[in-house]
């Protein structure tokens, strides 16, 4: 019964990193598609630079 157990935490802990690493993935799509329009959306005026930093 043990090792049944210890099979199924190892494959919901797998399953859960894999659903976080996959919501990361679009995370960091939606961020470079973000950055990406603001940096050639850039306002005519000023230093040419959209983020404050």
């Amino acid at each position: 019964m043990v090792p049944l157990l210890l099979v199924l935490l190892l494959v919901l802990i797998l399953f859960g990193a894999g659903f976080a690493l996959d919501v990361l993935w679009w995370v960091a799509v939606i961020l470079l598609v973000v950055w990406l329009l603001g940096f050639f959306l850039r306002p005519a005026g000023g230093s040419g630079r959209w983020y404050r930093w």
